[in-house]
Formats: C-alpha cells, sequence, structure tokens
C-alpha cells in the first residue's frame, strides 16, 4: 500500500498578525510545518508533499529536499488545495493522508489509528474528529440515529442544538486515492468562493458509502494554531511532552514548569537542571552535569561532569570537568577545554582555553589562543580590535597574566611568561619572562 501525507501549509494566518507565514511560526526551536513534517515520517516512508502559498519561499528553504511542494497560487480552500495534487499523484499512490501546519501536535500514534481504520474500511474516507468543550471555531459531527457520520456542518452554519454537540471536526482525513480524484471535481463552490475538503463527507454519505471516523486519545493534539494564544498553549503541552521524555531518559529537571528544552536540544543521563534555564537550538549536554539555575545555551556542546551556574552560552565548545560562572558569557567560536574554571562577569570569544586554564572573574578573551595551565588575572583584557580589525593573542603553557592586564593584539606570550598588574602588553613576551608597565617592558628572566 502506498501512502502519501500531504500537509497544507498555503495559508497566511491572518489572525496572527505576523509578516511571517504561520507555517514558519517557531515552536520549541523548530517552525510549525517542520513538526508536522517530522511526525508523518515515522508514518511513512514516502516524501511529504507541502502545498505551499503565501510565502511560498521562505517555505521552501525552510524545508529544502526533504518534502515535494506543490503551488497553490490561488488559495480557495482546502478542497481547492487538494485539487492541485491531482496531476502529481492521480494512480501515484493508494491513499491520500491529508493534515495541517498549524496541527503540530497531533502524534504518530494518532496518524498510525487514522490508517488502520481506513485500510479496514470499505468506505472511502476516515475521518479524526475531538471531544472536547471549547470547540474552537471547529465545525460539528453530525451523527444519524445508528451513530454513523452523517455529516460536518460548520460552526458558523450550525443550529441551536448542533452547537451543543462536543464532537469537533479536526479536518484531518485518509482517503482511497482512486475515489478522491473524481470527488474532488464535485465539490461546490462555497458562498465566499472557496472549496472546502469536508463537503467531501457529505458526497460520500450521499452517495451511499461508508464514512469512518477516528477520536484522538489527548484532546490537547488536535490544537489547531490561529492565534499567538493558541500557539502559546501547544508550546506548553509540547514543553511538557519534552520534558518529561528526558526526565523519563534519566535527566532530573528540578522544576519543569520554569525549564525550556527546544525539540533539537540532547541530554546525557544523570545531568541536572535548575529552574529558568533554557536550551536552545543544537545543544548538547553531557552526562552527570549541573546547569543552572538561570542560564540559556544555545547551539553548545557541553562535555560530562560540568558545571554551569547563571550564565550564557551561544555557539560554543565545553569539554569535560569544566566549571563556568556565575554570570559567564561565551560567545561564537569560544572553545573551553577539559578542566577549564571560568568565573564570573568572564566572557569568552572565539578563543581556545587549554586544559587547566583558570580565569577567574572580570576579563575578556577574544580571538586568542590560550594552552594549557594558564592563569588570568582579574580584569585581563585582549585588545583585538584595532577598528577595523580582529587581531589574534597566543598565551603560552603555565603563563601567569597579572590582574589589570591589556593584551593588544596582535601580540604573544610566551611559556612561563608571567605579566605584572595593571601592565599594558604592546609587545611579544619572551618565555619565561617577567614584564611588567605601561607599556610593559621585561624587567626579569624566570627560572624555567
Amino acid at each position: 500500500m502506498h501512502i502519501t501525507p500531504i500537509i497544507l501549509a498555503a495559508g497566511q494566518g491572518t489572525r496572527m498578525n505576523s509578516d511571517l507565514p504561520k507555517a514558519l511560526h517557531p515552536l520549541l526551536g523548530q517552525p510549525l510545518v517542520w513538526h508536522a513534517v517530522h511526525t508523518l515520517k515515522q508514518v511513512t516512508d514516502v516524501k511529504p508533499v507541502v502545498v505551499i502559498g503565501y510565502g511560498a519561499e521562505a517555505v521552501r528553504q525552510v524545508l529544502g529536499d526533504s518534502v515535494h511542494f506543490v503551488d497553490q497560487q490561488k488559495r480557495m480552500g482546502t478542497g481547492h488545495a487538494a485539487m492541485q495534487l491531482t496531476e502529481m499523484l492521480k494512480g501515484q499512490t493508494d491513499y491520500v493522508l491529508v493534515s495541517y501546519a498549524d496541527m503540530p501536535l497531533l502524534s504518530a500514534n494518532t496518524f498510525n489509528r487514522l490508517l488502520e481504520t481506513q485500510f479496514q474500511s470499505d468506505g472511502p474516507i476516515t475521518l479524526l474528529t475531538n471531544i472536547a468543550d471549547d470547540p474552537r471555531g471547529f465545525g460539528r459531527i453530525i451523527r444519524d440515529d445508528d451513530g454513523n457520520v452523517a455529516a460536518i456542518v460548520e460552526e458558523a452554519h450550525c443550529t441551536p442544538d448542533q452547537l451543543q454537540i462536543r464532537e469537533l471536526n479536526t479536518s484531518v482525513f485518509c482517503f482511497k486515492a482512486d475515489w478522491l480524484w473524481p470527488a474532488l471535481e464535485r465539490i461546490p463552490l462555497s458562498p465566499k468562493g472557496e472549496y472546502y475538503l469536508t463537503e467531501l463527507v457529505g458526497i460520500a454519505v450521499n452517495d451511499g458509502l461508508n464514512v469512518q471516523a477516528v477520536r484522538v486519545t489527548d484532546s490537547l493534539e488536535a490544537i489547531g494554531i490561529n492565534t499567538r494564544v493558541h500557539l502559546a498553549e501547544a508550546t506548553a503541552r509540547l514543553r511538557e511532552q519534552v520534558n518529561q521524555q528526558w526526565m523519563l531518559e534519566g535527566v532530573t529537571i528540578i522544576d519543569p514548569t520554569t525549564t525550556y528544552i527546544e525539540v533539537g536540544v540532547t541530554l546525557g543521563k544523570d545531568s541536572i537542571i535548575w529552574p529558568n534555564t533554557c536550551l536552545r537550538g543544537n545543544t548538547i549536554i553531557g552526562e552527570s552535569c549541573t546547569v543552572g539555575p538561570n542560564t540559556v545555551i544555545r547551539d553548545t556542546q557541553v562535555g560530562n561532569r560540568c558545571e554551569i551556574f547563571a550564565s550564557v552560552l551561544e555557539g560554543a565548545v565545553v569539554e569535560d570537568n569544566v566549571d563556568i560562572g556565575p554570570f559567564a558569557h561565551l560567545r561564537k567560536g569560544a572553545h573551553l577545554a577539559e578542566g577549564v574554571h571560568m568565573g564570573n562577569f568572564g566572557e569568552v570569544k572565539n578563543s581556545y582555553l587549554g586544559p587547566g586554564t583558570k580565569m577567574g572573574h572580570f576579563s575578556y578573551l577574544g580571538d586568542a589562543t590560550l594552552d594549557g595551565d594558564i592563569n588570568i588575572g582579574a580584569g585581563t583584557i585582549t585588545c583585538n580590535y584595532d577598528g577595523e580589525n580582529k587581531h589574534p593573542t597566543e598565551i603560552g603553557k603555565n603563563a601567569f597574566i597579572g590582574s589589570d592586564t591589556m593584551l593588544v593584539a596582535p601580540v604573544k606570550i610566551g611559556q612561563g611568561a608571567r605579566t605584572g598588574a595593571g601592565s599594558v602588553v604592546t609587545k611579544d613576551v619572551p618565555p619565561h619572562t617577567l614584564a611588567v608597565g605601561i607599556p610593559a617592558r621585561k624587567i626579569k628572566t624566570l627560572k624555567d
């Protein structure tokens, strides 16, 4: 059986009040449409087909070649969107599974239940329904005296009695493909000048065909995102699921309600995440780490047994047994080797700190390469920018940089060299040499 998943993502989402296409609004680190694609790829090996319209080029750039695209240039409803697929899919698939970019919480298990029901049915349609007290504008499922699906009535057209119905249409369908293509041509044009997929239910029933329905087991899965309020609700739900997943895999999250972990993050077992911690992007946290409270980490690789307290890490690499913070900032390109200590109010950008290096507090290292076992005194600054270009600083193994040292790049500090407190180093300092003053000058050769 050949199943083709379809994701409708052509709408602008006017109620979002945004220039960004609704399909690209972020949910826990990824666009809404990414979540839909990610889930459907767990259901079938066939590449999803994404119907695009508003902001089409932006959606193409986000999804790339992970999907096929069909452009709905005139957006005339969900039925019209499905009509655009006829040329591509007619005769090429057995079943068409229709979902939406703005329903990102639907699970692979729900889609599999929908498919299994359709496979066992002699009818052409299986639809997904939801039981909820808050209808959120969804249409109502009308059943006959035998409990069979008889029709879908949009909320705007419901009678007072029909408005009391709690079974809602999610507009997620599985169709037999050979029935779908001619049936699409029978959809009537609505008074608004649109064609709706929901009309296919009435068409099938009028033809005496069986329409099956599957209910979602968790009503929150069926949240449809039309406003920023809905987006916040979906974020809270997905965040809860992600946090639960990591706790079940051996991570301690002290307060899940104040912990934000995006879907691209990986955590090692026995790590502890304290409150008000935000882990974003392609971040990897190793085993037995302690992170937070009040910490933000984005696109950063952290090794095992690290401690990161009240700090910000962005695009950095942190090896094993490193402790950072409080109030430290690792910027893009920062690389802290094993056993490095980086204390409060330190900043590192595009620099390598070798094993065992200590950077206690109130210092800035930019475009620097430090060998191992170096002491960086409080207030040390690499003056790496001359107003036009960035310049490198190199510091050799076992060097000792005194407090308030200004290292005016480009400059090299040799192995075992030392600078006095308050020095302004404008020239290279040879190995095993003490340099002091403004500008710093050699005053003593040190023992090896």
